[in-house]
């Protein structure tokens, strides 16, 4: 059973995967790959393969059963390339958008995809609390004034007993809730499928369905949005849903950029409603130049990194070793997507 590597992954993951069973030729040739730009950048740099490599690579997917990671030089014609892939084993855990941009569901049929949930839990669960302290600490205010050198005394606010809704709260929203409540933080969670869901479960005191939205955000004082992107979620957190929130509220979203009206939390960041925003996603990214979220003070950019980790691709590893043990014996794989619901 081949199976190609088709982004970065270091050598002593590769080891692990060959590991697994003698039945399967594990074939990682990095020269052919775009090099990494950081630890797990699964990406890389700008790449184009000579033509001797370019004939060696795409023998190898023509018969490729299952890919490590979608081929970043061949997304439009993937199906074409590899007419013998099964599965594919995704570094990303929201790949639906991308799935359904190249219609690979309807030109891929008999093709699995699964996904990398789970593996970002804890650096986005971490980057959220890290940014509502930030902001709740006065953090931006301590370094203004240590770079102005003025001593000037203070008083910030503690976490215990504000209230903090999760939408969307799958192994992120899990992560981010269990953290929060460690904080004596008051934990509200928003879920698309609530029917025989124990709150406590999922680390949250309350939980409300999607077309219950504006309940929960009554009053929060902090959102986080961690759904996937669907049609559900598009531009679900706009003027209505901002206005609902408490005065000063703070917004985090580590989902993707395409879930919040960007124009309306500007808006709401100017005129103070919002008092301060942690955004590593944006509707476009890179994030342009003259977008109004690079100066304005109580916003915090990050450029898609939050969830990036030096533990990543252990993480992935471990995943896709389990994939195939069950793939192996026949058994259901791990974070299977749904095309359907596209998560």
């Amino acid at each position: 059973m081949r199976i190609v590597i088709a982004s970065y992954l270091e050598p002593h993951h590769v080891d692990r995967i060959r590991a697994v069973s003698p039945r399967l030729e594990v074939v990682y040739e990095p020269h052919l790959l775009p090099a990494p730009r950081y630890v797990a950048d699964h990406v890389g740099e700008a790449f184009e393969r000579p033509a001797e490599d370019e004939r060696r690579w795409t023998s190898l997917l023509a018969e490729a059963e299952v890919l490590f990671d979608f081929d970043r030089t061949h997304m439009e014609d993937l199906p074409e390339r590899a007419p013998s892939l099964s599965w594919v084993q995704a570094t990303s855990a929201g790949i639906g958008q991308l799935v359904a941009k190249h219609r690979y569901a309807e030109r891929m049929p008999e093709t699995v995809f699964t996904t990398a949930s789970g593996v970002h839990a804890i650096p986005l669960a971490e980057y959220t609390l890290m940014s509502i302290l930030m902001f709740r600490r006065k953090v931006p205010q301590m370094l203004t004034d240590q770079r102005e050198l003025r001593w000037r005394r203070f008083a910030s606010t503690d976490l215990t007993g504000r209230s903090l809704v999760v939408v969307g709260v799958g192994s992120i929203g899990r992560a981010v809730a269990r953290l929060a409540s460690s904080f004596g933080m008051r934990t509200i969670g928003v879920k698309r499928t609530v029917a025989g869901v124990d709150p406590a479960s999922l680390h949250v005191e309350d939980l409300y369905p999607f077309n219950e939205l504006h309940t929960a955000l009554g009053g929060a004082e902090h959102v986080v949005l961690s759904a996937p992107h669907t049609p559900e979620t598009e531009r679900m957190i706009g003027v209505t849903e901002l206005a609902l929130l408490a005065s000063g509220a703070i917004v985090v979203n580590v989902a993707r950029g395409a879930l919040i009206d960007e124009s309306a939390l500007v808006d709401a960041l100017e005129s103070g409603h919002v008092g301060g925003a942690a955004l590593d996603v944006f509707q476009e990214e890179p994030l342009s130049l003259d977008s109004p979220f690079w100066t304005i003070p109580n916003v915090l950019v990050c450029s898609h990194s939050a969830g990036t980790s030096d533990h990543e691709n252990e993480r992935i590893t471990d995943i896709f070793c389990e994939n195939l043990r069950r793939y192996l014996a026949g058994e259901p794989l791990l974070n299977m997507l749904d095309t359907a619901t596209m998560y």
